[in-house]
């Protein structure tokens, strides 16, 4: 899956970047003029072992035309204590923007997007006539209290009777061989519960905090890509390229590795793929998504360059930010300005591993790039960069 926007998809757990200049360019940096605000989704509610996965239209983000500079999302409870993953468990959340005709009604990943760059939002000229800019968001959560197997609700494990589920979200029913993923737990299904076990429903929310710079502000637009490595890319017939046929299935299964058919990587399941973007240009940021089992994920180009490698964060605790066996965050990629280009067409590697001592389902492997058509104009020094 490749997914092309000047302004639009914030997702998962995963927002950006740092600075870091090539070349000692002159760089002015906005640290005096940034803004921020704090945002609540609707209101949901959780019982033991139960699943949410919702999509909440008309959602409050209305900050203006501005320039994006981080975004980062927690789950609380209605006393706004902080909900650790082993209690609450966040599938996947995303926010986007959309047009609406006005008649009808991971925490620990780094999430600053460095000076001159920005993304850019609420933009009019962009908006078609008769419509408004409105923003979506999605929430799937498991609520992993009191639960048989955590592991297992969080991977979406069918089998075993940890769902009991026969259809998927469409009500159509699922094949005998299969295993599991997030069709196992979609919206209103529950997830097999200790027995004896007891525990209250409770209101949660999604606080997402964001930060921008006024867009009236010099700032340097950044595309998104997000590449997807279960996606079996074709070209469309008579294409030149610029708009292929993306097929993703978002999640795989990885069988376990008995010792006889250990392979070279050791226990380590190793998915590749191709990918093909259409408009290239600098790579100002990266950072993979990884479920739990994952080891990491890397972006090759044509030549065999890395572009960039991202490897996950287990935590070791209790609290919330450092829960133990969970990925809490991912390891970014911040390339100089200018060091780092994707041709336009250019056919990427993007691979993704995960450890295959034992069976994983739900497993993903994608890859999130923000990419500049241009660098900002600025003046090449002989010496030392510097900023005001």
């Amino acid at each position: 899956m490749v997914f092309r926007s000047q302004g639009g998809l914030l997702s998962l757990a995963i927002l950006l970047l740092a600075l870091c200049t090539p070349y000692s360019y002159a760089i002015r940096t906005y640290e005096n003029e940034i803004k921020s605000a704090v945002f609540l989704s609707p209101k949901f509610v959780l019982g033991p072992g139960s699943v949410l996965d919702k999509h909440f239209y008309n959602v409050d983000f209305r900050i203006g035309h501005v320039a994006l500079k981080s975004f980062t999302a927690e789950v609380i409870d209605e006393a706004g204590n902080l909900v650790p993953l082993h209690e609450t468990y966040i599938h996947h959340w995303t926010i986007a923007r959309y047009h609406q005709s006005k008649s009808v009604t991971h925490t620990e990943t780094v999430t600053h997007i460095p000076d001159p760059y920005g993304i850019e939002i609420g933009n009019s000229a962009e908006i078609p006539a008769g419509y408004e800019e409105k923003w979506w968001n999605n929430v799937h959560a498991i609520d992993n209290r009191g639960v048989e197997d955590k592991l297992g609700c969080t991977e979406c494990r069918c089998k075993c009777n940890l769902y009991n589920v026969t259809k998927d979200e469409y009500g159509q029913p699922l094949k005998p061989e299969y295993i599991g993923d997030f069709h196992c737990c979609h919206d209103g299904t529950q997830c097999r519960i200790r027995e004896g076990f007891e525990g209250p429903r409770r209101s949660l929310y999604l606080r997402y905090t964001v930060k921008w710079v006024d867009r009236d502000r010099i700032v340097v637009p950044l595309k998104i890509y997000i590449l997807d490595v279960t996606d079996n890319m074709k070209k469309s017939s008579g294409s030149s390229g610029k708009n292929p046929e993306h097929d993703c299935q978002i999640e795989y299964q990885v069988k376990p590795c008995s010792a006889a058919g250990r392979n070279d990587s050791g226990y380590t399941h190793v998915k590749r793929t191709s990918i093909s973007i259409p408009y290239g240009g600098y790579v100002i940021y990266g950072v993979g998504h990884q479920h739990a089992g994952g080891i990491g994920t890397a972006l090759y180009g044509e030549d065999g360059r890395v572009i960039c490698s991202s490897v996950p964060i287990y935590g070791e605790g209790e609290e919330a930010g450092n829960e133990a066996s969970y990925i809490v965050g991912m390891s970014t990629c911040y390339p100089q300005p200018g060091s780092v280009k994707i041709n336009d067409g250019e056919v990427l590697t993007l691979e993704s591993n995960c450890s295959s001592t034992k069976r994983n389902t739900g497993v993903m492997g994608v890859m999130y790039l923000y990419i500049a058509e241009q660098l900002p104009q600025s003046n090449r020094l002989s010496h030392s960069s510097f900023l005001w």
